[in-house]
């Protein structure tokens, strides 16, 4: 009998492990851009913005978690002829479908009734974000360059959604670098994946047999140029940034991280999972750390010494 508890004991903390590594913990790490408006609308100082802005990322985070519940269980047949994808716990038959629909439907009512509390159309963006993610896994992801705008769109939701939570309008300009930041992620995934398949990428995506590595790496050319571009004229060209163009001193970090995210695509083949890049190369980590730095003591330095 005491053997039949503990087994059960160890069956039960088996199925919440499989379930929490198919909510993808370390893909919330994407769900920070949620708290750009608070940080650049110079909200951040205000506890009960802190709050709301906080609440629109667990929000996104259980909406973007329920969605890669629905991929995998759609994706399981596909997933097992992955090198990688294979040993996802769906693919690999450790989840069954009603608990993988459990998953889905609790964290639906978690994101909704985030959304709820906070308030404004951050339920419009959070609903946005969750029909364009059901369609990017059922149809878009198998039109070619469609794919990756969709990944950029949803990111362009999650900061649409900041700002609602925090009711503060927002530079155009930061949608513009955020859009292009992540067609640049998305890009460098493609081609990660067309690398790492080569003959058999047309099988697990079949939009990878129209994207020739050649075409992905001009579209990384472009992307990266662009992401830059749109940053340095958002640093002088913005309203509420402070006066003197000072936010320029931070380009250079901006510059560093987009080089060293090419140098980690192209001589050590990385860029298949961003926010693995991000944890665990220490050089790029660092110069995000400095940019956030930079920001904060540009933004809030002179409030804070007004404090004191």
């Amino acid at each position: 009998m005491a053997w039949s508890s503990v087994d059960s004991v160890h069956a039960t903390l088996s199925v919440l492990r499989d379930l929490m590594v198919t909510a993808r913990p370390r893909q919330w790490l994407k769900n920070a851009v949620v708290l750009a408006p608070l940080i650049f609308g110079r909200e951040l100082l205000d506890p009960v913005q802190i709050g709301r802005g906080l609440l629109a990322v667990v929000a996104f985070s259980a909406a973007g978690s329920a969605v890669y519940f629905f991929n995998d269980w759609r994706d399981a047949e596909a997933d097992r002829g992955h090198p990688l994808k294979r040993y996802r716990p769906v693919a690999a038959g450790r989840l069954h479908g009603w608990q993988v629909w459990g998953a889905i439907v609790g964290l639906l009512l978690l994101a909704v009734s985030a959304a709820v509390v906070v308030g404004g159309s951050a339920l419009l963006a959070v609903s946005a974000y969750v029909l364009l993610m059901a369609a990017y896994s059922l149809v878009l992801k198998h039109v070619v360059l469609v794919d990756v705008l969709a990944i950029a769109g949803g990111f362009v939701l999650r900061i649409w959604g900041g700002a609602a939570a925090i009711h503060v309008p927002l530079s155009p300009w930061l949608y513009v670098c955020t859009i292009l930041l992540a067609l640049f992620l998305a890009v460098a995934k493609r081609r990660h994946e067309a690398v790492l398949l080569e003959e058999a990428a047309g099988i697990h995506r079949r939009t990878l047999d129209d994207y020739p590595v050649p075409l992905l790496d001009a579209l990384l050319q472009i992307t990266a140029t662009s992401t830059i571009m749109a940053y340095a004229l958002y640093t002088f060209s913005a309203p509420n940034l402070p006066d003197g163009h000072v936010m320029m001193v931070t380009i250079p970090f901006v510059l560093y991280g987009i080089f060293r995210y090419l140098y980690l695509v192209y001589r050590r083949d990385l860029g298949g999972m961003p926010e693995q890049v991000l944890l665990d190369d220490r050089p790029l980590l660092l110069a995000i750390v400095g940019w956030g730095l930079a920001v904060l003591a540009l933004l809030y330095g002179p409030e804070l010494v007004n404090l004191l």
